[in-house]
């Protein structure tokens, strides 16, 4: 990424679930509270996706908390958002959102240049033995990390 990047929050799960087969920019349309939210690092992604419809796309069930100082003018946290993505990328998805197995998540919300922005990947649904592939060789690297410790 471009060098005045400030990672808020990542979607650490979209990894482990997921095969991420392509990524995406989008912009964030939010509310004064929302954005000073964000910048203090107050947002999830835990269990947000995204879901297209007439045309547009929305960042479903992110939480982004409550800004404390704006108290009566607060937001709803979990309320949709709307992404902001040129047409042809909104076409892109919907299309692969139509094929079985294939859902839109998003992996980070970050800053840039002083705007709220998302990555949100194209990506297709793990299997079992596939998750249990991963473990496996994530605490194989682990043993070889902690052996090469050792002999040091």
């Amino acid at each position: 990424m471009a060098e005045n990047v400030k990672v808020v929050a990542t979607n650490k799960k979209a990894r482990f679930e997921y095969f991420l087969l392509e990524h995406f920019e989008a912009g964030l349309a939010l509310q004064g509270s929302e954005i000073k939210s964000i910048r203090a690092g107050q947002a999830s992604l835990a269990e947000a996706y995204v879901r297209v419809e007439n045309g547009q796309a929305w960042l479903v069930d992110a939480h982004i908390a409550p800004y404390v100082q704006a108290n009566r003018f607060n937001h709803d946290p979990r309320r949709p958002r709307r992404l902001l993505l040129h047409k042809r990328e909104i076409r892109e998805l919907f299309d692969a959102v139509r094929q079985k197995g294939v859902t839109i998540v998003p992996t980070r919300i970050y800053l840039k240049k002083g705007r709220a922005k998302v990555e949100i990947a194209i990506a297709k649904g793990k299997k079992l033995h596939d998750k249990r592939q991963v473990l496996a060789q994530r605490e194989a690297e682990r043993e070889m990390e902690r052996a090469l410790r050792r002999s040091d």
